[in-house]
């Protein structure tokens, strides 16, 4: 098949990037063609090394925008996207199936109101979840879709129900690990009497709380050497003032590192294999809902986790990957990191167990492979 991927939204890196790289490499690696249509000012930040179509219309960064400027780019996105579906309906002869790899509620609203719904090949529209307030309007949206069965919702999650309710036009599929693409080497964890490498990576936003976990660490108790390395990626001014304000609050410790920049590609992937275990402390309701990034990142590249109960908590049932705290609670957290810590020789053949069945489970080219069923109309 030719598969057409239609990509608007711009970020300085991070997953979605590497998300974009999982379609297009599985997808090759399974024998299909693959091309990108994107808006004419998109800028990758990856190269792909794939044919790419520009769309007339500029894609729109949320980068820095608040309240009035915020609701500005919101309309000028909805106007694009309008001006985008028109042509991707125009082009349609020149791909077999059409994926748009981020998608929410809103862009079936605005398929409702485009031609594009009469598309005669399979589109499959990837939301990385729903939570609870999203549930309704996606589920009405995709109900007034249902008539052309080639528009395909898929939603990335561990039930095969958006809260109990199904959908013939709708399709529940895991999410894949993001792995170690660009380097060929074998996970390795630091031997006991070495220095305990532990990692804090990604995007960094306030509602990680930082702070609450760097004071955490710092007043555990351990009976092994243990380094904490926090690498944050920043989108909006005030995250990237906050960010700073830390490492220069923290910076001196000998037992802490900052990096404050996006990694793309290799050097991602390395600075992930580099440490033995990560660290996501952040909680949040919308954790339950959507699959964590990082957490996928860290069963792909075999890294035991210390993460809040209400990241992903299915995966969690199934595999002990890490171990959990009490979301929020900072007390059970610290309580919870300093028994990884110095328990994590004696586990460590349990959690690689399990990292290995659930990165087989979760796995980029079982993802792919779903995804290709629903586009031939075989998956079920």
């Amino acid at each position: 098949m030719k598969i057409a991927i239609f990509e608007n939204i711009m970020t300085p890196g991070g997953h979605e990037v590497e998300f974009d790289r999982i379609l297009v490499e599985e997808f090759r690696a399974l024998g299909h063609e693959v091309e990108f249509y994107v808006p004419e000012n998109f800028t990758f930040q990856f190269d792909y090394k794939t044919p790419v179509t520009r769309l007339k219309g500029d894609a729109v960064t949320y980068t820095n925008s608040r309240g009035l400027k915020k609701l500005l780019a919101t309309l000028r996105r909805e106007f694009n996207r309008q001006r985008w579906y028109s042509q991707l309906l125009l082009l349609q002869k020149k791909f077999d199936a059409l994926i748009v790899p981020t998608s929410t509620y809103r862009y079936l609203r605005s398929l409702n109101y485009s031609d594009l719904k009469k598309i005669s090949v399979p589109l499959i529209f990837i939301l990385h979840g729903i939570n609870p307030a999203e549930a309704p309007r996606f589920l009405a949206e995709a109900g007034k879709l249902s008539s052309n069965r080639n528009i395909k919702p898929v939603v990335l999650t561990f039930g095969d129900s958006i809260f109990g309710e199904r959908r013939d036009n709708i399709f529940t599929i895991y999410p894949p690990t993001y792995t170690a693409r660009d380097l060929n080497v074998e996970p390795k964890i630091s031997a006991a009497g070495e220095v305990l490498k532990v990692g804090f990576f990604g995007q960094y936003r306030r509602e990680k709380n930082l702070r609450g976990l760097l004071e955490v660490f710092l007043r555990g108790k351990y009976t092994r050497r243990v380094e904490l390395q926090v690498q944050g990626s920043t989108m909006h001014a005030e995250d990237a003032d906050d960010f700073e304000a830390i490492i220069k609050q923290y910076g001196g410790d000998e037992r802490l590192s900052f990096l404050h920049k996006g990694l793309i590609g290799a050097e991602w992937q390395r600075a992930i294999m580099n440490v033995d275990a990560l660290l996501m402390p952040y909680s949040a309701p919308r954790y339950r809902y959507h699959w964590g990034g990082m957490l996928f990142t860290a069963i792909g590249f075999g890294k035991p986790v210390v993460a809040s109960d209400d990241m992903n908590p299915e995966v969690f049932d199934l595999y002990r990957v890490g171990e959990t705290f009490r979301s929020g609670n900072l007390d059970d957290l610290a309580r919870v990191l300093e028994a990884f810590i110095n328990d994590f020789d004696e586990n460590f053949p349990t959690y690689s167990a399990n990292l290995q069945a659930a990165g087989e489970d979760f796995s980029p080219t079982n993802f792919a492979r779903r995804l290709e069923k629903i586009m031939e109309g075989a998956y079920g």
